[in-house]
């Protein structure tokens, strides 16, 4: 019977992110995605009391490989080289590039879940990471469009697959902006 349920709350996220991405969390009713599903609102409330708590439970699983992979890097005895870090970045992004989307119609649940906060601090972490924190304007600067235009690039990717020369031209790109031997 486990498995079933399991297998129930994974059906819901997956149709709630299809839903989601295509129009917005804010636009997307719980009664839609029951239908969708077709299941009766009452079968799906049983999984998840309101759309707020399927929205956290999407969002957890980016939450915590965004700092699985910042905890990892910033614990690393020898730092990671910028390419690899970036590289890394670029792959949870990516992996993840379908809930960003279905977060982006919708700023408002952004917010609502934190997840814009996160986002900078993650920027931030990852800035100290690359250039340390005593980094002058124009490294900062350098290091934001890096990293904000690597995270655009992985999330345009609309979690289908990424070819290993988008991915590579990806992170050569970012690596340029950043002032660092790209390979």
């Amino acid at each position: 019977m486990p498995r079933r349920e399991n297998d129930t709350r994974n059906r819901i996220r997956e149709t709630a992110l299809e839903l989601f991405a295509s129009q917005g969390a804010d636009k997307t009713s719980l009664r839609e995605i029951a239908e969708r599903l077709d299941i009766t609102k009452a079968a799906l409330y049983y999984h998840f009391p309101s759309k707020n708590a399927l929205l956290h439970e999407m969002v957890q699983p980016l939450v915590e490989d965004v700092e699985a992979l910042l905890d990892d890097a910033e614990r690393a005895g020898e730092p990671l080289s910028p390419r690899e870090l970036l590289g890394r970045y670029f792959d949870v992004t990516a992996r993840h590039s379908a809930l960003y989307l279905a977060l982006l119609h919708d700023l408002g649940t952004l917010i609502e879940l934190d997840v814009v906060s996160r986002i900078f601090t993650w920027r931030d972490r990852l800035q100290w990471l690359l250039i340390g924190r005593a980094a002058s304007p124009a490294e900062v600067a350098a290091c934001t469009l890096a990293v904000g235009g690597l995270q655009d690039c992985a999330v345009t990717t609309d979690g289908g697959p990424v070819s290993g020369e988008y991915r590579e031209a990806t992170i050569d790109a970012a690596c340029r902006a950043l002032g660092v031997d790209s390979r």
